[in-house]
């Protein structure tokens, strides 16, 4: 069940975000794990798009 609402998300967040997989997994695994995310990297990269993607993609 996990495993197929997860590869739907990833589904739809790679259709926004391309060439990033390590970080929407890792994004993933902390979401399911009730976890907390700190997306750090240079400006431009996506950051704030990758987080929409996930809340819409949750719903």
């Amino acid at each position: 069940m996990i495993a197929e609402v997860a590869a739907r998300v990833r589904e739809n967040i790679q259709k926004v975000i391309v060439g990033r997989d390590e970080v929407i997994n890792l994004a993933l695994v902390a979401i399911f794990c009730e976890g907390h995310i700190l997306i750090e990297d240079v400006p431009g990269i996506g950051k704030t798009t990758l987080a929409k993607s996930i809340a819409v993609s949750l719903g």
